[in-house]
């Protein structure tokens, strides 16, 4: 394959950070932070693309404040809507294809069923509306690209709710955790391990049929939804949160938790109460499995804590 390198937007978040680690024995790999480039700057974008000119655009960055976003609409689109869109005018240019990350705040949290790819989207405010509006803009590129739409990211970096319940949990005598929303949380290490798993797949397919990236993408692109599997509420998470770190510190001190209905916690941004997203389509079509929920927390919590 080319030793032009790939590209990782987003690289000192949770999934990018890890993403980058994983891609290393599949090449060059370039990663990309907000001091680099400004995603809400068109021009910076596409400088930067044109400058490096990779072999693949991986797009981990987004404007990920789902409560600001209600007030910050303006910055919150340009990051989350038109930046992937710019990416992939740049990766269209270039013959390339992208990977983009997007959420299971599209839809709107109705029913208890699972989500399919194909499913309705009805976002329920600004992020949600604005990572759709992404989506929409990377399809309308032409660019080859593949979308992963994952819930509830955790990770030994940047802030998410493990690294929360744990120092709350360290520092309260009690909790009160959010019971009536489900979904899967899904560690960044998982999602950087698709990654890592996609691409050497493809490039592997190209190099064998002789053909480019964007053709060898042709006929898998699209959406995907990418999490971990099993289900569990905000509560259970915490719980298993809770439960491993007790079995590695059993010195330690841990707050009570109390499960508590959403009304309890008003915020800005209403969240979806059914978050659960079937991953059918990605165990059959890209040949990858992600682990139960379960079995990543205790995973993560044990290098946390080595």
């Amino acid at each position: 394959m080319t030793n032009r390198p790939i590209l990782v937007f987003g690289a000192d978040g949770q999934v990018g950070r890890e993403t980058v680690l994983s891609l290393g024995p599949v090449g060059t790999v370039v990663g990309l932070t907000r001091t680099n480039v400004d995603l809400a700057d068109s021009d910076s974008v596409r400088t930067t693309v044109r400058r490096l000119n990779p072999r693949w655009i991986v797009n981990a960055a987004a404007y990920t404040a789902v409560d600001k976003a209600e007030a910050d609409s303006h910055a919150a689109f340009a990051i989350n809507g038109d930046a992937p869109g710019v990416l992939g005018e740049e990766a269209f240019r270039l013959g390339i294809p992208v990977i983009h990350f997007s959420t299971d705040y599209v839809f709107d949290g109705a029913g208890h069923l699972p989500r399919c790819e194909t499913d309705s989207t009805h976002p329920l405010g600004v992020y949600g509306a604005s990572k759709l509006a992404g989506e929409q803009a990377l399809a309308a590129s032409g660019a080859a690209h593949l979308i992963f739409r994952t819930s509830w990211v955790f990770g030994s970096h940047g802030k998410n709710f493990l690294l929360t319940i744990l120092k709350l949990a360290a520092e309260r005598d009690e909790l009160k955790i959010v019971d009536d929303q489900y979904g899967a949380p899904t560690w960044s290490r998982s999602l950087a391990e698709l990654v890592a798993h996609t691409i050497a797949h493809l490039e592997a397919e190209a190099e064998q049929k002789r053909v480019t990236l964007a053709a060898a993408l042709h006929n898998i692109g699209g959406i995907y939804h990418a999490c971990s599997s099993g289900c569990t509420s905000w509560f259970g998470f915490a719980s298993e949160i809770v439960r491993i770190a007790k079995e590695i510190r059993p010195e330690g001190h841990f707050a009570r938790l109390i499960p508590v209905n959403s009304a309890a916690y008003p915020t800005a941004a209403e969240r979806p109460k059914n978050s659960r997203l079937s991953c059918e389509k990605m165990s059959r079509t890209l040949e990858f499995n992600m682990p139960s929920w379960n079995d990543a927390t205790a995973q993560a919590m044990k290098d946390l804590f080595v």
